[in-house]
């Protein structure tokens, strides 16, 4: 049976696949290839044919990699980017009513749970507390600073986050924009969305870059956050890419 075109340039691609881009060694036992990190198309033996190979590879690796991010942007999520209720482990719901948010602890607790914590107090008595943590309510403000400055020394990114949107209330942008920063490094999809407002807007003491606004809600949306998804599809009408939007 002929082999097809396909079935030739999928051979091709294989062989390339066994063997370094640079220098064309294979993998065997005492050799290991690392696939590029940026685009996975291509393997190499160590660092120094990588680097050999990056002015030739570089337009090619480029290409690949915005086709991998558009496919894990355009990919639907798995679920929101608020989780699950850490009590009933259902999926929390996207209006902000239907929730509470417990600073103690840094979790989102649904209403449901919420009020069964509550009937629960009221029947035993007991002081209120957290549903989660069973941490007694904060009864005033000093303690209620303690408990987030504690959340934040921890590197909580809830509680780095809603500090730095405190900062950002407060006027102190520089002190907000790094409590975002560090928040989206760890993982917080809200301080992204922050993140593309400051860079969007330019005003509050940082320099205004419509590149870095765009990345950071592209990182918002692939966590799962509509909003960021919906101002993404804005941008792109804007821009005249309507099949984006």
């Amino acid at each position: 049976m002929e082999s097809t075109a396909d079935d030739n340039l999928e051979a091709k691609v294989a062989d390339v696949v066994e063997c370094c881009a640079s220098c064309g060694i294979a993998e065997v036992d005492d050799i290991k290839l690392k696939n590029c990190d940026a685009c996975d198309l291509v393997r190499y033996c160590s660092d120094k044919c990588q680097e050999d190979h990056r002015q030739q590879h570089e337009a090619m690796c480029k290409e690949r990699a915005v086709e991998l991010r558009d496919e894990i942007l355009f990919r639907q999520p798995e679920g929101s980017y608020l989780g699950d209720c850490p009590i009933c482990c259902l999926p929390l719901p996207l209006d902000t009513n239907k929730y509470v948010k417990y600073f103690c602890c840094s979790k989102v607790v649904c209403n449901g749970c919420t009020y069964a914590n509550m009937n629960r107090q009221m029947v035993e008595r007991s002081a209120l507390e957290c549903p989660f943590c069973r941490q007694l309510y904060a009864t005033s403000e000093e303690e209620d600073h303690r408990q987030k400055k504690k959340r934040c020394e921890a590197n909580d990114p809830f509680a780095l986050r809603e500090e730095g949107r405190t900062n950002f209330l407060d006027g102190d942008y520089e002190r907000a924009f790094e409590c975002f920063t560090k928040a989206a490094e760890l993982g917080d999809m809200e301080a992204h969305c922050y993140l593309s407002l400051m860079y969007r807007e330019g005003e509050q003491g940082v320099e205004k870059d419509r590149g870095k606004e765009a990345y950071h809600l592209e990182e918002a949306a692939i966590g799962g956050d509509p909003d960021a998804r919906h101002s993404l599809g804005c941008n792109e009408c804007e821009n005249g890419r309507l099949d984006r939007a």
